[in-house]
Parts: C-alpha cells; structure tokens; sequence
C-alpha cells in the first residue's frame, strides 16, 4: 500500500509540473504538453490503496474524474495510462479519451468525467458476476459532492434489491468543486446513506490506509461471500484545486494548511516504522516508486501523436462522404437497412 501511495503523490507532482509547462503566466488550457482539463487526487491515495488491496484483476473498478491513485492501486497500466493522458496513439484509448476517461480492460477498471456515472456499471458487472456464479466483485469510487446524485441512490437500492457483490466507496475531501459539504448534503456522515437501503454502511473518520483496508477487507469480503452490498465513506484532504489553474478563491487559506497537515502517507510511514520496517527499506519503496513514474512519463513523452485522420476512427457514426478514403457506408451507397 506504501508504494503505491507514493507512486501515486510522485505521478501526480509530476503531472502537475507536465500539465502547467506552457500554460504560464496567462493560463491557457489548450496549450503545453497535456491537452484539455487535469483534476489530481493528491491526498487520496489511502482509500484507493486500502480498498484495492482486497481486489483482484478480475474484480471491477469504477472511479470518478480524480482516478489516477485508484487506477494504480488497481494495477492499470501506468505507461499506456500517461501516453493517454499526453494525448499519444499508444495510450489505453489512442489518446481520445484523456485522463478522466481512462479504460483498461486488462485489470476490469474505468473512469468518467460525469459525477456518479461509475455506480450503474458498477451495478451491472455485480449483476454480471451474480449470473455467472463467480465471486468477482464491483467498486465504485465516488466523491463526497456526488451521494444525492440520482444514478447514484438509484444504484444503492438495484444493487440492495438484487443483493449484488457491490462496495460503493465515497470519497471525502470537503469539498464538492468549490462548495464546502456542509452546504450542499444533509448529512455529515454520507455512509448514512446506506441505511435507506439496508446495506451495511461505514466511516473510516481518518486519513489512515490501515484503517481503510480494514474497513474495506469487511465490505469486500461481504461481497465476495454473495452477503450483498456495502458503503463506505472514506475521509481524505484534497492538496490541490478542483482542477489545475483553479486559484481556489473559495477556499480559506487554513483549510488548505489543514489539508497538507493531513497526510495518509506520512501516518503510513510512521506505522511501517513502529512496526520495525527499517529506513533503508522505505527509501528503497520510494526510490522503486519515482523510478516507476518517471520512467512512465519519459516513455508517454516519446510516444508518437495520433494522425489527425485518425479521429474519424472509433466513433459510433460514419463521416461524411468524402472526409476520408475508407470504403462508403451502406447509408452513403442507399444500400438494404
């Protein structure tokens, strides 16, 4: 869990400083090496590490518009992931779906941009899982400003209702974009949720990966044994904007210092040492883990850009007659429906 925390703080660092090149001083979205938005998920690494230690590959992940910690404690490819993030035709989806759309079949994992889309797929490879008779189970990651979303209190009742292998997972960072969450939930506690459904429902109050994984090792082995659904609400600190360029006007400077004193990675390294994991051993885990990143990020900056034809590849409809040299489509031909 360590490493993996690590690789996910540095990989994010590194991004940052990829993602802000060109787009300095008067910020400009569409310039530098990283096309389009970037949100970051530095300070949420304990609850993708802790519950996706319990996973295997083919157990399924959804995850919300911060995914990258949660992809990598899934095991995703984190090469092909950051050529998808630089826009480059090696990347997972051939550098069209970029970072909040990242797909990786190898290891069952998703993302969307939308808040609380990953809860019905979630539900659906759990139903999926039932009617084959395996014990894969389904994870959906969400965040705290999502819980009074339809898909999402929608997928609590057909995931109770059908008594699925499903943990939903609420990440709380306090804040919904730039909105506190006293402002915008009736409750404190969004694993209350849970009791209008009759799942199990549980806060893990502290940025602590133990005991995270412990609450997760419960709910995912509830789900594993066929004994149905559970929520968990997961407390982390969001370190950076909603999105990189957002000056956070919103946000009392005291709440950011608040945040950065809050760190699950610090809480984590003092754990391993209490339990007599040496100095040498951890800076060797955070060596392997630089090392990892970096090496992804060389390799994704190598990588070649998709041809600009290649963007009539892929789609659900056939470009107009004489956009490309691809044989004409029965539509254009006036052939049989």
């Amino acid at each position: 869990m360590y490493e993996n925390m690590v690789t996910a703080r540095h990989y994010e660092e590194r991004l940052q400083e990829e993602y802000l090149e060109g787009k300095q001083p008067a910020f400009d979205i569409s310039a530098g090496p990283i096309p389009g938005e970037l949100h970051l998920a530095a300070g949420h690494e304990a609850s993708g590490a802790g519950v996706c230690q319990h996973l295997r590959d083919d157990d399924t992940v959804t995850a919300p518009h911060r995914p990258h910690h949660i992809a990598i404690a899934k095991g995703v490819d984190l090469k092909r992931m950051t050529a998808e993030i630089f826009g480059r035709e090696t990347g997972l989806s051939k550098g069209k779906g970029g970072h909040m759309h990242l797909f990786d079949p190898e290891v069952n994992f998703a993302c969307s941009g939308i808040i609380a889309e990953g809860c019905p797929p979630a539900v659906g490879a759990g139903l999926a899982a039932k009617k084959r008779n395996t014990d894969s189970v389904a994870v959906a990651f969400l965040g705290e400003g999502a819980i009074d979303q339809g898909a999402f209190l929608e997928s609590l009742n057909m995931a109770s209702v059908q008594n699925l292998p499903v943990v939903f997972v609420v990440e709380d960072n306090d804040w919904a974009i730039s909105m506190p969450k006293h402002r915008i939930t009736d409750v404190a506690n969004g694993a209350r949720r849970a009791d209008g459904f009759d799942m199990p429902g549980e806060r893990v109050d502290a940025d602590d990966a133990v005991a995270v994984y412990e609450a997760a090792r419960a709910a995912v082995g509830r789900a594993r044994d066929r004994n149905g659904p559970s929520l968990l609400e997961v407390q982390v600190h969001r370190r950076m904007g909603h999105f990189m360029g957002d000056p956070e006007g919103y946000r009392p400077d005291e709440d950011k210092a608040a945040a950065e004193r809050r760190d699950s990675i610090e809480r984590l390294e003092a754990d391993l040492r209490g339990h007599d994991v040496d100095d040498e051993t951890i800076d060797d885990l955070r060596d392997r883990a630089h090392e990892r990143v970096e090496e992804a990020i060389e390799w994704a900056k190598d990588q070649p850009e998709p041809e600009p034809a290649d963007a009539y590849e892929d789609v659900f409809v056939n470009p107009a007659s004489g956009v490309t040299d691809s044989e004409p489509s029965v539509a254009e031909t006036g052939g049989d429906d």
